[in-house]
Formats: C-alpha cells, sequence, structure tokens
C-alpha cells in the first residue's frame, strides 16, 4: 500500500506527471496545478483504505483523466482567448539547465510550441490518446489504462486524431528535431544582432510562420503572419525596436527546441521565442508576449505591453 514510505518514490514521478499535464494543457500553472491535485488524490484515497499496489499507474492514470476533465472545462476559455493562443513555454537555459525545475528540464522534447498549438484541433479524449501514443511513447494497453478507454476504442481514436492533423497546416512541422535546430538557430540570433535580416533569407522556409501570442496585453501580430517577405518584416520591425529599447536575449531550449528569452534594460522578462527547424530550415517561429504566460520566468517587463489608448 502507498503511505508515507513511498513519497521519495512519488515525487520521482512528478516529472513524467509534468509531462503528461503540460501536454494535456499547454500551461505551466494549469500542469503544475494538475500534478498537485494528483498526489492530493493519492493522499485522500490513502485515507480512505485505498490499497494502492502500482504507484506509477496511479499517478499516471489520475493526471491524465484529470487533464481530459480540465480541457473540457477550458474550451470556452479558449473560444475567448483575444488573438493566437500558444502554450505557455516551459524554459530551460543552455548555459544552465540547473535554473528550471526537474520536471520543467526533463519535460519530453516532442512537447514543441508547434506539437502543442497541432493538439489544439482535437479533443480532450483525442488529445490524450494521440499525446500518451505518438509523445510519450506508451503503448496501447497502457493508453487504455490510463484513458479509461477499451484497447480497440483507443486504436480507433488515434486512427481518427492522425486523419484529422494530417488536414492541418502544422501537420508536417512536427517532424523537426532539436539536434538540427542548434547551430541553425545560433546563427539566426547572431543575424538578428547584427541588424542584416537579409542575411535571414537562407534560415528561414519559404512557407515560413510567426505566431504570436500576446493575449491582448502584450504587444503581438493578431494572428499567424504566413511567407518569407511577410515574415521578414515583422522580424525588421521586432528586431530593430529590441536594438532601440536596449532589450537583451538569452539563448535557451524553449519546450525543448532552440530559442531565447528576452530581456529589459532592468532584467525583466519582455518576451520569449522558439524556433522550429525542419530540414534544415526555420519552419516556425513561435513568440509569446502574453505577461500572464510568462510570470513564472521572473518579473515581466512593461515593455512588452500593449500601449493603451489615453483617456480624454
Amino acid at each position: 500500500m502507498a503511505g508515507p514510505t513511498d513519497v521519495a518514490e512519488a515525487a520521482g514521478y512528478r516529472p513524467l506527471l509534468f509531462s503528461i499535464a503540460y501536454g494535456m494543457t499547454g500551461s505551466v500553472g494549469d500542469a503544475e496545478d494538475l500534478v498537485q491535485d494528483t498526489f492530493l488524490n493519492l493522499t485522500r484515497a490513502e485515507q480512505a483504505g485505498t490499497t494502492v499496489t502500482n504507484l506509477k499507474a496511479y499517478l499516471t492514470t489520475s493526471v491524465t483523466r484529470l487533464g481530459i476533465n480540465h480541457l473540457d472545462s477550458a474550451r470556452v476559455r479558449r473560444e475567448r482567448y483575444v488573438g493566437e493562443w500558444l502554450p505557455e513555454p516551459v524554459v530551460a537555459f543552455a548555459d544552465r539547465p540547473d535554473d528550471a525545475p526537474a520536471e520543467h528540464a526533463e519535460l519530453a522534447d516532442s512537447l514543441s510550441m508547434a506539437f502543442l498549438l497541432m493538439l489544439e484541433a482535437l479533443s480532450p479524449v483525442e488529445r490524450a490518446v494521440f499525446l500518451l501514443r505518438e509523445a510519450l511513447g506508451y503503448d496501447y494497453p497502457e493508453v487504455a489504462r490510463l484513458t479509461g478507454k477499451s484497447e480497440a476504442n483507443c486504436r480507433q481514436i488515434l486512427a481518427r486524431a492522425r486523419k484529422h492533423l494530417a488536414a492541418g497546416p502544422d501537420a508536417p512541422a512536427v517532424s523537426g528535431r532539436r539536434a538540427e535546430g542548434d547551430e541553425l538557430a545560433r546563427r539566426f540570433f547572431e543575424v538578428a544582432d547584427g541588424g542584416d535580416l537579409s542575411q535571414l533569407l537562407g534560415l528561414l522556409a519559404p512557407d515560413v510562420v510567426f505566431h504570436g501570442d500576446g493575449g491582448g496585453k502584450g504587444q503581438s501580430v493578431g494572428k499567424a503572419v504566413t511567407g518569407l517577405e511577410r515574415v521578414l518584416r515583422v522580424l525588421a520591425f521586432g528586431f530593430g525596436r529590441n536594438r532601440e529599447l536596449g532589450i537583451t536575449r538569452r539563448l535557451a531550449l524553449v519546450n525543448g527546441r532552440p530559442g531565447a528569452v528576452s530581456y529589459d534594460p532592468q532584467g525583466r522578462v519582455v518576451s520569449v521565442l522558439e524556433l522550429h527547424v525542419v530540414d534544415g530550415a526555420i519552419r516556425a517561429l513561435h513568440a509569446v508576449s502574453n505577461p500572464d504566460k510568462l510570470a513564472h520566468l521572473g518579473e515581466v517587463s512593461d515593455l512588452g505591453l500593449r500601449q493603451r489608448p489615453r483617456e480624454r
């Protein structure tokens, strides 16, 4: 039976539980809350006399079903969201990976912004099945146990989810890998610092997409910008403004992919940018400036906020 002697073992599953919860919600805060609720459920079950014979199975099942329930209630909030929705960035700095909490630093490499953005097209159950099978590598019997569906049903759900995603515009982009993007990202930010953005022509894919999430509070594009010329204009404006305001950046791994966190002269967080590299070119850029999604990284700057009209 799981009890006080299992505290260390239970804590060891926290990174896995966070990966599942974050993959389901795309929110750092919500994922941490779901993990906490999972441990509370375990405590309550023990107090009620429940015998837990497989601690990992109990915890992963609990967090998965909490995630499904959470998404059912979050749909209305997403529909009312101002501008394009992106996941809250999970950041681990390349030079100091220990800065990030263990559960964040060990986040599954497959949970990139592009992957999570793609999952938004799925129902909560489809998302859970696809995440567990495709991103976290669970076999069908395990997926069935975690979601409460039959194995045959999970196979059908996964096939339906794959078909649904195959029709989406972002489907080809999820195959990128972090290793191929590290050097390209370094060159990208060197060009940005140098100011000659014409050099970006060899780094960006012809059909590159810029996604921005300001949540109606941070400065951002209103909707996704597609195409090389249009994205170059967005980058030219953004990087030019950064130089004028003295904004600096720190290279980081954002959701397991190369990116950077930008800071104002006082060291406050302005925004986070993730680069999604496929076949040797940057296929997508994901920029988060919504202050609500940056607060877990430190004090948030007012330089990245939208300017409100003055009252007359």
